[in-house]
């Protein structure tokens, strides 16, 4: 099995395909599995690299959440690259990975082509962060003292979450088997030292505003959480273009695979062919 060795921790990848690099960077509650549809379809003109993070087995699963955490997330992804000997990439992340992608353009910005995040945002309302972190606490014990099997059920049916049940359940199916077989040691670190640590989006205000990487935000319109959030990059990083999917919720790549990959596709083309430019100033009042 391949791995690649990140600050002493082996992280398990898959690739596919010859071309410019992507690298996929998924979100919790999946694995590289998730991004089996993007795999399968942009493999036939790019290189496609997937990972599991730290914590998500075959990868290690460091044992303390100290080694966790939004900068070691992000550093994991150049981590990856350098080890495939990959200079520059396309990075595509969902929700955590998402967040992750958006730091690695503020931290790497020279390794990346491009950045396309996924529902990035959860706990960046003001309003709503006590009860986020207080939330986080709470899961990570439910993986502490039931095992993920049992802990994950609420987490499965949560309100961007049902979206995927209703329209595709095998899928559904997929995504709960797939997150039952976590390590809760893993999955308890990560909410811990990366989920509850991390900057709101709101707080990187200053350098999304100056970040010049070409950037797509993705969201459903039904993922509440993260709406905001995208909207607020769209404002303030010049770089940045956003697109809201109807009818959708967290996950759009596993829930509208047809239309991420179409999406997706048309974004990584028009970067690719040299046609992307920053906002212009003139739309700004």
């Amino acid at each position: 099995m391949p791995f690649a060795n990140s600050r002493g921790v082996q992280l398990y990848y898959e690739e596919a395909g010859k071309g410019f690099p992507i690298v996929f960077v998924h979100e919790f509650a999946h694995g590289l599995r998730s991004w089996e549809p993007q795999l399968r379809y942009f493999s036939r003109r790019y290189r496609c690299i997937a990972y599991n993070a730290r914590g998500y087995p075959p990868s290690d699963v460091p044992a303390s959440p100290a080694q966790y955490s939004q900068a070691i997330a992000a550093d994991d992804i150049a981590g990856v690259m350098r080890a495939l000997g990959i200079r520059k990439a396309h990075i595509v992340g969902c929700s955590m990975g998402g967040y992750a992608t958006l730091h690695f353009g503020l931290r790497h910005a020279s390794l990346a082509r491009s950045l396309t995040v996924i529902g990035a945002g959860y706990g960046s309302d003001p309003d709503k962060r006590a009860q986020f972190l207080r939330d986080t606490e709470v899961m990570a014990r439910r993986f502490d003292t039931l095992g993920t099997p049992e802990a994950i059920k609420v987490y499965q049916v949560g309100p961007a979450r049902v979206q995927l049940q209703n329209k595709d359940p095998r899928a559904y199916q997929e995504f709960c088997e797939e997150f039952a077989g976590h390590s809760a040691l893993g999955s308890a670190n990560t909410l811990r030292g990366l989920q509850a640590k991390r900057p709101t989006i709101f707080s990187l205000k200053r350098g999304l505003s100056r970040m010049k990487v070409p950037t797509h935000i993705m969201s459903g319109d039904e993922d509440n959480n993260c709406l905001e959030p995208g909207i607020f990059i769209k404002r303030v990083c010049p770089a940045a273009r956003l697109t809201v999917v109807p009818g959708t919720g967290h996950a759009v790549n596993v829930e509208e695979p047809d239309t991420f990959n179409r999406l997706t596709d048309e974004f990584l083309s028009f970067v690719d062919s040299g046609r992307w430019r920053p906002r212009d100033p003139r739309t700004v009042r």
